[in-house]
């Protein structure tokens, strides 16, 4: 158990290093967020694979706006088997008054064992003008969530927050999508 938190540990320390400073080859983010409007309920579309999101079948992040500037964040997950499961967190800016570029540590075991080591970076690559759809990934391209006020979108909608992603070098051909409720239906049968 020792070994795996040495190791769990030293790779979040290198990933830390890895993705500090400037990289002019890393996604271009939406330079400016009004957390105000970000704020609310947003449905996981689609997904990169994620070894915490393993047994999601569909997904969704709760974010409400605290007086001091920084998020709460309730995330949910239904699994196939119908079963809830949660996690909460804060979001706050990498660079103080800057709202692309998050920090988002969950109060997990791990991060109250180790305090400010397990954060993840949430980077807003797009969001659009009416905070209906946004796109959020972070600086290695391993990680990206197409999100939409929604739990569907249509086609045209879709193939947009594709392209979008596309464009800033994400493998879309890798992405999970959200199981439709029909879906999730046949599973339980």
């Amino acid at each position: 158990m020792k070994r795996l938190l040495m190791m769990l540990f030293a790779g979040l320390v290198l990933a830390g290093c890895a993705t500090s400073g400037q990289d002019s080859l890393a996604p271009k983010t939406a330079d400016s967020v009004n957390l105000k409007r970000y704020q609310g309920t947003w449905y996981e579309l689609a997904r990169m694979p994620m070894y915490f999101q393993r047994d999601c079948a569909q997904s969704e992040a709760h974010y409400t706006l605290n007086p001091d500037g920084n998020m709460a964040v309730l995330n949910r997950c239904l699994t196939a088997q119908w079963q809830w499961e949660e996690v909460k967190g804060t979001a706050y800016p990498q660079v103080p008054g800057k709202t692309d570029k998050l920090w988002v540590e969950f109060d997990t075991w791990f991060s109250r064992l180790i305090p400010g080591v397990s954060k993840g970076e949430y980077w807003v690559l797009y969001v659009s003008d009416d905070y209906k759809t946004a796109i959020v990934g972070d600086p290695s391209r391993r990680y990206l969530w197409l999100l939409s006020r929604t739990p569907t979108v249509d086609g045209v909608v879709r193939e947009d927050l594709l392209s979008k992603a596309r464009q800033q070098g994400y493998d879309t051909t890798r992405l999970i999508w959200r199981a439709s409720d029909a879906q999730m239906a046949k599973t339980s049968n």
